[in-house]
Protein backbone atom coordinates (compact mmCIF):
# COMPACT_ATOMS: atom_id res chain seq x y z
CA UNK A 1 0.00 0.00 0.00
CA UNK A 2 0.86 3.38 -0.67
CA UNK A 3 -0.93 6.52 0.71
CA UNK A 4 0.04 10.19 2.17
CA UNK A 5 -0.35 11.09 6.12
CA UNK A 6 -3.10 13.05 5.05
CA UNK A 7 -5.15 10.33 3.28
CA UNK A 8 -8.96 9.49 4.32
CA UNK A 9 -9.99 10.42 7.73
CA UNK A 10 -6.91 11.73 9.37
CA UNK A 11 -5.23 13.93 12.07
CA UNK A 12 -3.30 16.81 11.73
CA UNK A 13 -1.20 17.69 14.00
CA UNK A 14 0.95 21.32 14.88
CA UNK A 15 4.07 19.88 13.01
CA UNK A 16 1.35 20.40 9.72
CA UNK A 17 1.75 24.11 9.69
CA UNK A 18 5.08 24.48 12.25
CA UNK A 19 8.33 23.14 11.84
CA UNK A 20 8.95 23.23 15.73
CA UNK A 21 5.34 21.88 16.32
CA UNK A 22 4.12 18.26 17.78
CA UNK A 23 4.45 15.69 15.70
CA UNK A 24 1.62 13.35 15.44
CA UNK A 25 3.46 10.59 17.34
CA UNK A 26 3.74 12.84 20.37
CA UNK A 27 -0.17 13.61 20.62
CA UNK A 28 -1.17 12.87 24.12
CA UNK A 29 -4.19 10.39 23.87
CA UNK A 30 -6.39 12.10 26.34
CA UNK A 31 -6.87 14.81 23.78
CA UNK A 32 -7.61 11.93 20.89
CA UNK A 33 -10.03 10.15 22.98
CA UNK A 34 -13.14 11.13 25.60
CA UNK A 35 -16.43 13.48 25.41
CA UNK A 36 -17.20 14.80 22.23
CA UNK A 37 -19.71 17.52 21.08
CA UNK A 38 -21.11 16.89 17.65
CA UNK A 39 -22.94 19.69 16.63
CA UNK A 40 -25.30 19.92 13.22
CA UNK A 41 -24.79 22.57 10.84
CA UNK A 42 -27.72 23.59 8.07
CA UNK A 43 -26.98 22.72 4.77
CA UNK A 44 -27.15 26.36 3.05
CA UNK A 45 -23.99 26.96 5.57
CA UNK A 46 -20.65 26.99 3.58
CA UNK A 47 -18.59 28.76 5.76
CA UNK A 48 -19.17 27.26 9.59
CA UNK A 49 -18.45 31.29 11.39
CA UNK A 50 -18.69 31.82 15.23
CA UNK A 51 -22.09 32.85 13.83
CA UNK A 52 -23.12 29.40 13.12
CA UNK A 53 -21.04 27.81 16.12
CA UNK A 54 -22.51 30.20 18.95
CA UNK A 55 -26.02 28.38 18.47
CA UNK A 56 -25.07 25.55 20.33
CA UNK A 57 -23.74 25.47 23.86
CA UNK A 58 -20.12 24.71 23.21
CA UNK A 59 -18.89 25.62 26.60
CA UNK A 60 -17.25 23.27 28.60
CA UNK A 61 -16.54 20.97 25.74
CA UNK A 62 -12.96 20.07 24.70
CA UNK A 63 -13.96 18.01 21.45
CA UNK A 64 -15.82 19.55 19.21
CA UNK A 65 -17.29 17.49 15.67
CA UNK A 66 -19.21 20.07 13.13
CA UNK A 67 -21.20 17.81 10.70
CA UNK A 68 -22.11 19.80 7.42
CA UNK A 69 -23.17 19.06 4.17
CA UNK A 70 -20.29 17.35 3.45
CA UNK A 71 -21.54 14.20 4.92
CA UNK A 72 -23.57 13.56 1.77
CA UNK A 73 -20.36 12.82 -0.37
CA UNK A 74 -17.50 11.94 2.27
CA UNK A 75 -17.69 8.79 0.36
CA UNK A 76 -17.83 10.22 -3.21
CA UNK A 77 -14.95 9.34 -5.12
CA UNK A 78 -14.04 12.80 -6.92
CA UNK A 79 -13.26 15.91 -5.37
CA UNK A 80 -15.79 18.22 -4.50
CA UNK A 81 -13.85 21.84 -4.24
CA UNK A 82 -17.35 23.73 -2.79
CA UNK A 83 -17.23 21.94 0.56
CA UNK A 84 -18.37 23.29 4.31
CA UNK A 85 -15.60 24.40 5.86
CA UNK A 86 -15.01 26.21 9.47
CA UNK A 87 -14.30 29.80 8.59
CA UNK A 88 -11.30 31.37 10.48
CA UNK A 89 -13.43 32.87 12.88
CA UNK A 90 -15.19 30.24 13.53
CA UNK A 91 -11.75 28.64 14.46
CA UNK A 92 -10.90 31.74 16.61
CA UNK A 93 -14.01 31.21 18.66
CA UNK A 94 -13.25 27.37 19.17
CA UNK A 95 -9.77 28.24 20.71
CA UNK A 96 -11.30 30.99 22.83
CA UNK A 97 -13.09 28.24 24.37
CA UNK A 98 -10.38 26.16 25.13
CA UNK A 99 -11.20 23.37 22.70
CA UNK A 100 -8.26 20.91 21.85
CA UNK A 101 -9.60 18.98 19.23
CA UNK A 102 -11.61 20.03 16.11
CA UNK A 103 -13.10 17.59 13.50
CA UNK A 104 -15.09 18.20 10.23
CA UNK A 105 -16.37 15.88 7.64
CA UNK A 106 -14.52 16.71 4.77
CA UNK A 107 -10.92 16.48 3.77
CA UNK A 108 -9.56 19.69 4.57
CA UNK A 109 -11.56 22.19 7.52
CA UNK A 110 -9.96 25.05 5.45
CA UNK A 111 -11.85 26.61 2.87
CA UNK A 112 -9.93 25.45 -0.45
CA UNK A 113 -7.34 27.45 -2.06
CA UNK A 114 -7.81 29.62 0.49
CA UNK A 115 -3.89 31.08 -0.06
CA UNK A 116 -4.14 32.19 3.78
CA UNK A 117 -4.63 28.64 5.89
CA UNK A 118 -5.80 31.01 8.84
CA UNK A 119 -8.07 28.39 10.24
CA UNK A 120 -5.22 25.62 10.20
CA UNK A 121 -3.14 28.20 11.77
CA UNK A 122 -5.39 29.44 14.41
CA UNK A 123 -5.76 26.30 15.38
CA UNK A 124 -2.57 24.67 15.13
CA UNK A 125 -0.63 27.32 16.90
CA UNK A 126 -2.67 26.96 20.05
CA UNK A 127 -2.12 23.30 19.57
CA UNK A 128 -5.43 22.64 18.67
CA UNK A 129 -5.82 18.99 16.82
CA UNK A 130 -8.02 18.45 13.62
CA UNK A 131 -9.21 15.34 12.68
CA UNK A 132 -10.34 15.81 9.10
CA UNK A 133 -12.51 13.74 6.52
CA UNK A 134 -14.87 12.13 9.18
CA UNK A 135 -17.98 10.78 8.00
CA UNK A 136 -20.92 12.33 10.35
CA UNK A 137 -23.64 11.17 8.05
CA UNK A 138 -25.17 9.08 10.43
CA UNK A 139 -25.17 10.33 14.06
CA UNK A 140 -27.19 12.75 15.40
CA UNK A 141 -25.88 15.72 17.07
CA UNK A 142 -25.47 15.21 20.81
CA UNK A 143 -22.78 14.36 23.16
CA UNK A 144 -20.64 11.21 22.42
CA UNK A 145 -17.88 9.57 23.70
CA UNK A 146 -14.74 9.81 20.76
CA UNK A 147 -11.90 7.81 20.05
CA UNK A 148 -9.70 9.02 17.64
CA UNK A 149 -6.61 6.51 16.99
CA UNK A 150 -3.75 7.92 14.12
CA UNK A 151 -0.96 5.84 12.93
CA UNK A 152 1.94 6.07 14.68
CA UNK A 153 4.18 7.29 12.19
CA UNK A 154 7.18 9.32 14.05
CA UNK A 155 8.17 12.87 13.36
CA UNK A 156 5.19 13.14 10.89
CA UNK A 157 2.60 16.32 10.43
CA UNK A 158 -0.38 13.95 10.32
CA UNK A 159 -1.84 9.99 9.80
CA UNK A 160 -4.23 8.53 8.63
CA UNK A 161 -6.47 7.68 11.51
CA UNK A 162 -9.63 5.57 12.70
CA UNK A 163 -12.17 7.69 14.40
CA UNK A 164 -15.22 5.96 16.68
CA UNK A 165 -18.12 7.52 18.00
CA UNK A 166 -20.02 5.88 21.21
CA UNK A 167 -22.96 7.07 22.89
Amino acid sequence: MAFGSHTGTHVDAPKHFFDDGMAVDALPLDVLMGPAMLVCVEADVMAVGEKQLRMHELKGHTRILISTRNSHFIRDRGFVGDYTYLAPDGAAYLASLGVKLVGIDYLSIEQFHSGHHQTHRTLLERGIVIVEGLDLSQPPAGPYELRVLPLRLVGLDGAPARAVLVG
